[in-house]
């Protein structure tokens, strides 16, 4: 487990808690900064005794990595990316017309792997690959994933008996600061692969007509019908509610 991945589940369980960071930081007895440095994956600013302390705060134990105790920490990740595939399950339900299938497995030409979502809509013969992100780390890697998806998506759809005449792609990323930034800090880079916006995107899914590629968040200030929360988040907020509405 790296880094980034050892602060994303301190920040998991510590907002799963109800807690903020400086709540941490007082059972802990350290500082809120060091905390934050841990939550953004800056271990080795942070003395191994301190990461201990913090970590048994939350009730998990470090040997070589952290451990969940009394908690599945793998599918309590998972989780937010199951709500976010929630959503967008009901959102292509409102929209008729559209087949949303979750979780498409493929073997194409040596290449394997699976898409998030691949969407369907006959009348124009749309296809629509879809990807899921809860947090964002390696952009550049995001991006090429994705662009490998939709460039075998036309062969995966004919295999569901689907001719499509166009295939789009949708960039879905959880709200949250951290992928605010990282999205702004490459704004130039990813503008130019996905020009449209969530607006946009959601006025073609009822018009389709051509192709899209599109980057859009979904806020995480409301739960779930599950009572999961979509994305990791610094804040406990209160929950807001509507699906479209949090699309931008």
């Amino acid at each position: 487990m790296d880094d980034l991945a050892v602060g994303r589940l301190l920040r998991l369980v510590r907002v799963r808690r109800g807690w903020r960071q400086a709540d941490v930081a007082q059972a802990a007895g350290v500082s809120r900064q060091t905390v934050s440095r841990l939550e953004l994956g800056q271990l080795d600013e942070v003395a191994l005794g301190m990461l201990r302390r913090v970590f048994a705060a939350v009730d998990v134990r470090v040997t070589i990595a952290p451990r969940g105790v009394g908690a599945d920490l793998p599918r309590l990740a998972d989780a937010h990316h199951s709500a976010m595939h929630e959503d967008a399950a009901r959102l292509f339900a409102t929209l008729g017309e559209w087949v949303a299938v979750p979780e498409v497995t493929f073997s194409e030409f040596g290449e394997r792997g699976s898409i998030d979502i691949v969407a369907w809509h006959a009348p124009t013969r749309s296809l629509l690959v879809i990807e899921l992100k809860t947090e964002l780390v390696d952009l550049q890697d995001t991006v090429s994933t994705l662009d490998r998806k939709v460039r075998l998506a036309a062969k995966i759809g004919r295999d569901r008996g689907w001719e499509p005449a166009s295939v789009s792609s949708w960039l879905v990323v959880a709200e949250g600061r951290s992928n605010r930034r990282l999205v702004a800090r490459h704004e130039a880079f990813l503008r130019s692969r996905f020009p449209r916006d969530g607006h946009a995107l959601l006025g073609w899914l009822r018009r389709p007509s051509g192709r899209i590629d599109a980057l859009s968040f979904l806020s995480s200030d409301r739960s779930t019908s599950t009572g999961q929360r979509l994305a990791p988040v610094r804040r406990v907020r209160r929950p807001a509610t509507g699906v479209e509405g949090a699309i931008r």
